[in-house]
């Protein structure tokens, strides 16, 4: 069974229909990139995906739980809070005063329940993935001190620290520069390489094209394609926005 499974879902916000009849699957181990122009509606699915949203209508199934008949409904396979999320930074989160081994930590919140503190389970699984994604000189550092691409390796580090089953990640090479960048997408390949899947919102059809094993492009209120990688490239959507970005290789 998929990891993940939307089916006819039609999300929006505030009564107004963003995108309508998204049906599409996960498996475990894929890389997913949504792509489409700004308000196609895909952070909208993302929030929908976590239960920050409810959807205007359909289902979201996930791995083990079946057809349950519930609108919108996700089971006991994966809860939102197995799954980490690297939303937009704003601002306020730049300016966060705390240190980078304090914001990793807070990966594992949902771990600890009603306990206020940290287990050494809890802190060895913060210092593994700082190790892994190349911060761990910098664990006393202040967050807001660090560089752009510092403070999007410590963010998708917390993330990791919520599950490495499934990630979702929202622009995350959103205001960096393209060394930065090509080093972050390189970072999160390797992950998935590892079995970690991903879903990723991006506007850089080049990277999607060379990293993403499946394709979802969305806009005008409508899913405009949904497959793998080497059949989007062959599809007139793809072939439009590959040749429009660079990205036709």
């Amino acid at each position: 069974m998929p990891q993940l499974s939307c089916q006819n879902l039609t999300i929006g916000y505030e009564g107004k229909v963003v995108v309508s009849g998204l049906s599409f699957d996960v498996n475990a181990g894929d890389y997913l990139c949504i792509v489409g122009e700004n308000g196609s509606g895909k952070s909208t699915l993302i929030r929908t995906i976590l239960k920050l949203k409810a959807p205007m209508s359909g289902k979201i199934f996930t791995e083990s739980t079946g057809s349950t008949g519930n609108t919108g409904s996700i089971g006991s396979g994966l809860m939102p809070n197995e799954i980490g999320y690297l939303p937009q930074q704003t601002v306020v989160q730049k300016d966060f005063p705390a240190s980078v081994r304090e914001v990793v930590r807070s990966g594992c919140l949902n771990r600890c329940g009603l306990r206020p503190f940290y287990n050494k389970a809890e802190k060895r699984i913060a210092e593994e993935n700082m190790e892994k994604l190349g911060i761990s000189s910098l664990a006393k550092r202040c967050y807001r001190e660090l560089s752009g691409g510092q403070q999007q390796r410590t963010l998708l580090a917390r993330a990791l620290c919520a599950t490495r089953k499934l990630l979702l990640l929202d622009e995350p090479a959103a205001g960096l520069d393209p060394k930065v960048t090509a080093e972050l997408y390189t970072l999160i390949g390797d992950l998935n390489n590892d079995g970690t899947t991903i879903i990723i919102i991006s506007h850089d059809i080049c990277a999607s094209v060379k990293y993403a094993s499946h394709i979802l492009h969305i806009g005008n209120r409508s899913v405009l394609f949904f497959g793998t990688k080497e059949e989007y490239l062959k599809s007139e959507t793809g072939r439009i926005y590959a040749n429009m970005s660079g990205g036709k290789s």
